[in-house]
Order: C-alpha cells, then sequence, then structure tokens
C-alpha cells in the first residue's frame, strides 16, 4: 500500500487554495476580513499571535465555522473573508483546502504562517494563559 506523506498532501492543497504572501495579507485586511490563528493554544502561549487576528483550535475549525454546527460562532459568519495561518503554512493549506471543500469561497491561507508574518513585521502580541 502506497500512503500520501503529508507534504505531498500540502502541495496538492496549495495547488487549489489562494496562497498569500504576508504582503498580500497587508492589503487585504479590512473590517471584512478575519485573520484566523489555528495552531495549537500551547504554540500561542509559548510564540504569541498575530495582532487582531483571531484564534480558532486546527481541531474546531470546522465545527466553529458551519453555521449547521451547534458549535458555531457567529463572529466567524460564512460571508466574511477568512485568512488562516499556522506556524509554516503546512496546517493552514490543509485547513483552508477542507474549508473549500466545505465550499466556503472566501478562504486564503497565508504561504510561510506565522513565521512569514513575524518576518514581515506583523506585530506579535503575547497570550496568556487562561
Amino acid at each position: 500500500m502506497k500512503i500520501k506523506s503529508h507534504k505531498q498532501l500540502v502541495e496538492e492543497a496549495s495547488l487549489e487554495i489562494e496562497n498569500l504572501t504576508p504582503e498580500d495579507v497587508k492589503s487585504k485586511l479590512d473590517g471584512n476580513t478575519i485573520l484566523i490563528d489555528i495552531r495549537d493554544i500551547r504554540e500561542l502561549w509559548r510564540e504569541g499571535t498575530i495582532e487582531s487576528s483571531k484564534h480558532i483550535p486546527r481541531g474546531m475549525l470546522e465545527f466553529w465555522l458551519d453555521p449547521s454546527s451547534h458549535y458555531y460562532k457567529e463572529e466567524f459568519s460564512v460571508e466574511k473573508r477568512k485568512i488562516l495561518f499556522c506556524a509554516q503554512g503546512m496546517r493552514s493549506a490543509l485547513a483552508t483546502k477542507t474549508l473549500k471543500d466545505m465550499g466556503f469561497t472566501n478562504v486564503a491561507h497565508v504561504k510561510g504562517g506565522f513565521e512569514a508574518l513575524k518576518k514581515s513585521n506583523f506585530k506579535v502580541i503575547e497570550v496568556k494563559k487562561k
């Protein structure tokens, strides 16, 4: 049996989704766009996150964004454009592909993830444990 590697899955997903550079993200952030950090909460505690981004744990993404789910969060309404990022852009590529498969048309991800955003001078803020 031949299985696909995670790298192969990411490469395939990247061909089907919108891949944004940090510079692209700067030009697209507006009142109808949400920058979403899908990293594990422990990564946020350890490294911080991008100012004004929202956090959705990767394992809850589909549930929080699906209006038919009892986990749905209205602040992430279907109409709003969503730009996802993770640490380096692999998880967010796969997550963006999944959202496209669900029918979302207004989703993209940040190629290079949190690391690329930091290098492009996006402001990083501390996330405290609750």
